[in-house]
């Protein structure tokens, strides 16, 4: 039994298909899958249960998945104490950010670090909170930027700024002729949304419950786009007159469309807003390196 075999059977049991935990572990699907027949012969029983469209543990897998889980969790333990006697600006640091603050704090951050930390690359991930959770937990990240509330058990949080809400819509849109949009407003408008997975999506409705009524009537002109959709697919939609979205102040920052075509409005008092926060394991030892993506984040100014 090797930590390799561990970490395929966690990902089979999360993708539920070989090819794509493949995929996810960097190897062939036929590497694949004799590791796993290896280590169900090893074990002496069926870890999984095999059908034409999926593939998903048997009761006992379930089991030595979740061992296995725990397993991977104490080995990136030992390999974090490791590292503490290391040059902790001097390797590579795996970061995660949630789509909605990746693409908008990335261009700012990143030639901050480079004059912070000119030693230490970084590698990096955007995803959803529930994904980049699981991959800090694992070890697979070092470092994640999420919203706020955060709360995992021996993982510390750090908010590192706060930013309001703001309306995106096109330049001749009847409430761009207002100083101040209310969330009342947006009830009435053809409001574009990300799809379901995404936090921003919820924290928009929890600061209205207008907008979370509205999206429970049948009658609602609230459209969610596509899963998976980004707030760039939303700016496009809002470009073509579809209707009208709400970003993060950061997110105004990205102009890619002539001066004049789109225009931001911010809510009226008290306006929504979100704190984004660094989030580590405790056990994690390179506290320079936090330290570094800190002060590089806070140094950036993300207000148009």
């Amino acid at each position: 039994m090797t930590l390799t075999e561990l970490r395929y059977i966690v990902m089979l049991a999360k993708e539920q298909h070989f090819g794509r935990a493949a995929e996810r572990c960097f190897v062939s699907q036929p590497t694949l899958s004799i590791a796993v027949k290896k280590l169900e012969e090893e074990l002496g029983v069926a870890l999984f249960e095999r059908t034409k469209s999926r593939v998903h543990p048997t009761p006992v897998g379930v089991r030595v998945v979740e061992q296995a889980q725990r397993v991977l969790e104490q080995t990136s333990a030992i390999k974090d104490l490791a590292d503490e006697g290391k040059d902790q600006l001097s390797s590579p640091l795996a970061l995660g950010a949630i789509y909605t603050v990746g693409p908008y704090l990335f261009p700012h951050m990143i030639p901050r670090i480079k004059e912070i930390a000119p030693e230490m690359p970084l590698v990096i991930e955007e995803g959803y909170t529930a994904t980049l959770r699981k991959r800090l937990r694992n070890g697979e990240l070092d470092l994640i930027i999420v919203s706020l509330p955060f709360t995992e058990p021996d993982v510390v949080t750090q908010t590192v700024y706060e930013e309001q809400f703001m309306v995106l819509m096109s330049s001749d849109h009847p409430l761009a002729a207002k100083k101040t949009v209310t969330t009342q407003d947006l009830t009435r408008e053809n409001l574009l949304m990300l799809g379901e997975g995404h936090c921003f999506r919820d924290q928009i409705l929890d600061s209205s419950p207008e907008l979370r009524l509205a999206m429970d009537e049948s009658k609602s002109s609230i459209r969610t786009a596509a899963e998976g959709s980004s707030l760039e697919t939303l700016r496009h939609m809002v470009a073509s007159r579809l209707g009208i979205t709400v970003v993060p102040q950061s997110a105004t920052l990205n102009a890619q469309y002539r001066d004049g075509l789109l225009v931001t409005r911010p809510f009226a008092a008290p306006a929504p807003t979100r704190k984004v926060a660094l989030a580590w394991r405790a056990s994690f030892p390179r506290h320079k390196a936090v330290d570094a993506v800190r002060n590089a984040i806070q140094s950036c100014d993300l207000k148009p």
